[in-house]
């Protein structure tokens, strides 16, 4: 992080006080408050830590430039290694040279993972009413003219921002758990499960996508999602729903394209006794079970015209007859609709209402592809393992470099549901606590099906998948040729050729023990 401008900072914490003030939740706003960090002043990860109200232990409530594994499993005793010190002496530790300090213990992997061989590590206390309660911390890149001190006094100012908001969530959560009761705890769990933040995505793409949720949740506008399918529109949706001030009224469902048209009225209209053979009592349809609340219309397309003539009807006059009936039902139903057609195209072929078109794109929120969102893919695949490997019984731990290539390189025409779909059988069939590159589906080792068919010699090839395992068994190995040469199943002599032939340096992947801070 080079030596910013005043202005630069005072920008800075401006956004990180309007970040702390907005309506996010509070692991949501820490997470931007280290992504403006990274953004603005080129740290290369940070952490925030605060005590566990139980144990007392820290935990990592958000961090950049790591895994989610590894940001679950990361956890520090008040005392142990730089973090630990930090919140136990409430003082700033400055680390010039990772590699000369044996307290940074590198539990977050990000020196291992940087490829770096040297970084600085800078770590500020974060007070809470008077006492410090956590911790910022974060790593820069190695500049041995570094002037730590404005950095110091500027993360300072951040750290005193993050107390104040953790202190105020602390508030609010104490009064929430006062006043909750046993229903209330159950909206509050669907809340937590569409949280913005569950929808996994660091992209471009997807901070448009949740800047988009934001305008729109607090409003009563209808929403119509687009994007292919597998990309993750019924979970937008309830992210809306469960964001806006019907969050404790019903959210209701309909798959369009998965009832006929004999039963879809039915379905979102209901019926009365007699309205037609086997209709022996009063149904209430989905419009009406949605009062109040939010009706979800996934493949709004497949609707026939004459459903669709009644679905406009219903949005425009607020009202309906259940089939069979002559009274009108009056509903406050908020709509959001999902599809993967072109209904412009539709509406050119007759087969879908003009006016229903534009009274349903009041707003409209499109859902990028998998392969248009490429930084997201090893996001996605590190949570669908960790969670497969939870509801399966594994102990699978990471993806092996050679198996997260495949991933990047296949171009996902089934998108996020597909990739679920081949972690899940990739944690199933894995024999060890990593997923290699045969445990994934034959699709994606196939060079036609994923359009990567060798520009290269089979000796280059070869020399690269070699160069690949010799790195990520480095990083592994933290430079140890012996240990390299036990996972390789070699020899160090073997290992010492092979890595001189590619110009691989151990050395770099090595950790001294000299001490070196400053207070």
């Amino acid at each position: 992080m080079s030596l910013a401008l005043p202005r630069q900072k005072l920008s800075t914490l401006a956004e990180v006080t309007e970040t702390l003030n907005t309506p996010l939740d509070l692991r949501s706003a820490l997470m931007r408050v280290l992504e403006l960090l990274e953004e603005e002043h080129g740290t290369i990860s940070g952490t925030i830590t605060l005590r566990d109200r139980d144990t007392g232990d820290l935990n990592i409530e958000a961090a950049t430039g790591m895994t989610w594994q590894v940001q679950r499993r990361a956890k520090y005793k008040v005392g142990e290694g730089i973090t630990g010190r930090v919140v136990e002496s409430g003082r700033h530790i400055i680390v010039p040279q990772v590699s000369q300090e044996p307290l940074f213990l590198d539990k977050t992997e990000v020196w291992k993972q940087s490829g770096r061989p040297e970084l600085s590590f800078v770590c500020v206390p974060v007070p809470v009413d008077g006492k410090t309660e956590g911790s910022l911390g974060v790593t820069l890149p190695y500049d041995e003219d570094q002037k730590f001190r404005p950095e110091v006094e500027f993360l300072g100012v951040v750290a005193s921002m993050i107390g104040q908001a953790v202190r105020v969530d602390n508030l609010v959560e104490t009064e929430r758990e006062r006043l909750l009761t046993e229903n209330d705890q159950l909206r509050q769990e669907l809340r937590e499960r569409y949280e913005f933040r569950n929808i996994i995505g660091n992209s471009r793409q997807m901070r448009d996508v949740y800047q988009q949720i934001a305008q729109v949740a607090g409003s009563p506008t209808t929403v119509m999602i687009r994007g292919e399918s597998g990309t993750g529109k019924e979970m937008v949706a309830h992210a809306i729903h469960y964001n806006s001030a019907r969050s404790e009224s019903a959210f209701v469902k309909v798959n369009c394209g998965a009832l006929p048209d004999t039963l879809i009225e039915s379905e979102l209209f209901g019926y009365e006794p007699g309205a037609f053979t086997d209709a022996r009592e009063q149904k209430k349809g989905r419009f009406e079970l949605a009062d109040g609340g939010t009706l979800f219309l996934d493949e709004i397309g497949e609707l026939s015209p004459s459903t669709q003539v009644k679905v406009l009807r219903a949005l425009q006059e607020k009202e309906f007859e259940r089939l069979g009936g002559v009274q009108p039902i009056r509903v406050d139903v908020r709509l959001i609709t999902a599809t993967n057609r072109d209904l412009e195209s539709a509406m050119r072929q007759g087969a879908f209402r003009e006016d229903l078109y534009y009274r349903l794109n009041v707003f409209s929120l499109f859902m990028p592809a998998l392969r248009d969102r490429k930084p997201d893919i090893l996001l996605l695949a590190d949570h669908f393992a960790e969670k497969y490997a939870t509801v399966l019984g594994k102990s699978v731990r990471r993806i092996s470099t050679p198996a997260i290539d495949m991933l990047m390189a296949y171009h996902w025409p089934g998108n996020v549901r597909e990739l679920e779909n081949c972690i899940e059988r990739a944690v199933l069939v894995c024999q060890g606590s990593v997923i290699h590159g045969h445990d994934l589906p034959p699709t994606l080792q196939t060079a036609q099906v994923s359009d990567t068919l060798p520009e290269t010699s089979l000796e280059a090839a070869v020399g690269n998948y070699e160069r690949d395992l010799l790195l990520d068994s480095l990083k592994s190995a933290r430079g140890n040729q012996a240990e390299v040469a036990r996972l390789l199943q070699t020899t160090s002599r073997v290992v010492g050729y092979k890595l001189r032939k590619h110009g691989i340096d151990p050395a770099n992947y090595r950790a001294s023990s000299r001490p070196s801070w400053e207070n």
